[in-house]
């Protein structure tokens, strides 16, 4: 079996090599083969961007301040998620098949509907950040970010309208924009926010203040980029000059079906992905924050980068069905696997130098949190692949149960493992612990993919 799919993967490569010197990129596999190399173009420079951006950022602010940004970061995204609820999703899915079927004025009636939904989601979830941020910081964190907090009401809007345009390109079978819109908003970014940074550290403003510059500063640059995605919109995206196929009630009745089990996913990722810097802000002092963000961002980017396929094959797996569906799923999950083993392994191994080189001696404590976050490494791209493919046959349902089910294993984990963690070495006990548990959550998701995967008809 093992034998199999080393030759399975050495064929596929081959292939893929074949393709790009040849520039064949004609059918459904030269097509994935095309949105994955925008896509992976499009990931490296986001993580590459996102990796020099952290490591400026922290190198500039030093743990305790970074731990600050951090928290309050993961605290913006996790209320923000109420102004996605699966809009992306949905916007992806519908308007592929829609336009696989030629029918542009359904896709535009899809894109007006959930463009309204979007609007409504945004401003309710601002607002709510709006009214919690005081009990927030000062009543369940205990630390210095009220005025970081509020930052959020422009950051959210900023990045849910980035977001919405990449669905559109993505969609449309469009990945080079994206791509471009990559470039600029690192460049921004790491333009704006260090002068930023160095502006008000050398101004003397305190801590939270410092932090809500950060979240302003990014909020601009996610503004431009979205400035730069409108430009010569109408004339890129296929469906918007033609007429409007509104939607009757069965397809508004079909979409809310689709979309209501991805609103329990997005609270659900956004409890699996943040619960642990969540629940550490709570116990933990923000140096030791900062410690855990700093490993978690290094493997992040790491995951980000080998998990292009993913991305860039999920419009195919829409159009897709049967053995033809099950032959791409294959391949990209062998693909994703073999890249996956030895990104694992290096990430392991040369996690002290990683850490030294990028952050420094004063964030060595990141180091072994690290080594074990090399095992996300291996099990978070494979469970991506099984997540496109469920979304794509619109099993939502399936992904939402594993999504809940995994969230809440991982809360009572996180919970268990740092409060053991801090009884038997007080906080750097407490951040191990939060590894422990999430990566305990994520094999459980994995393995919840696979069996449920074995178990849908072909």
């Amino acid at each position: 079996m093992i034998e199999n799919f080393l030759k399975d993967g050495e064929s596929d490569i081959k292939n893929l090599f074949s393709r790009f010197k040849n520039r064949n990129f004609s059918g459904d596999t030269g097509q994935a083969i095309k949105n994955s190399s925008y896509q992976l173009t499009t990931n490296i420079v986001m993580k590459v961007g996102s990796l020099l951006f952290t490591i400026i950022i922290a190198r500039l602010l030093m743990p305790e301040l970074f731990g600050l940004y951090s928290l309050a970061l993961s605290t913006i995204l996790f209320l923000g998620i109420f102004s996605d609820l699966g809009i992306n999703s949905a916007l992806v899915t519908f308007i592929s098949k829609s336009l696989g079927k030629k029918d542009l004025g359904k896709a535009k009636g899809y894109t007006k509907v959930l463009l309204k939904w979007k609007i409504y989601l945004t401003i309710g979830a601002s607002f709510i950040l709006a009214i919690g941020s005081y009990f927030i910081a000062n009543y369940y964190y205990q630390k210095p970010l009220f005025f970081a907090l509020l930052a959020g009401i422009i950051y959210i809007p900023a990045t849910r309208i980035v977001d919405f345009f990449n669905s559109i390109y993505n969609a449309n079978n469009n990945f080079k924009k994206p791509m471009k819109n990559a470039v600029l908003f690192q460049i921004l970014r790491l333009i704006i926010v260090p002068l930023t940074i160095v502006l008000l550290l050398n101004l003397g403003w305190s801590n939270q203040k410092v932090v809500f510059g950060i979240l302003i500063g990014l909020s601009i640059c996610y503004l431009i980029s979205a400035w730069f995605l409108s430009f010569k919109f109408k004339k890129e995206i296929s469906f918007v000059k033609s007429k409007e196929n509104p939607l009757n009630k069965k397809e508004k009745k079909d979409l809310l079906k689709f979309i209501l089990p991805l609103s329990t996913m997005s609270l659900s990722w956004i409890f699996f992905g943040n619960i642990d810097t969540l629940m550490l802000g709570h116990y933990v002092s923000s140096g030791f924050i900062g410690f855990y963000g700093a490993a978690f961002s290094l493997v992040t980017s790491i995951i980000a980068i080998i998990g292009f396929a993913v991305r860039g094959t999920f419009p195919i797996f829409a159009r897709r069905k049967g053995k033809e569906l099950n032959r791409i799923f294959s391949k990209t999950r062998n693909f994703t696997i073999l890249i996956s083993f030895v990104s694992a392994i290096l990430t392991y191994f040369l996690a002290y130098f990683g850490v030294l080189i990028a952050y420094g001696k004063d964030y060595l404590t990141s180091v072994g949190i690290l080594e074990l976050f090399a095992i996300l490494v291996l099990v978070i791209p494979a469970s991506s692949v099984y997540d496109s493919y469920f979304i794509s046959r619109k099993k939502t349902k399936i992904v939402m149960w594993i999504l809940v089910s995994s969230t809440f294993l991982n809360i009572v984990l996180n919970f268990v493992g740092i409060t053991y963690g801090l009884s038997v070495a007080v906080e750097v006990g407490g951040i191990y612990g939060a590894s422990v548990a999430t990566i305990i959550s994520r094999i459980f998701y994995l393995v919840a993919d696979i069996i449920m995967k074995r178990r849908i008809k072909k």
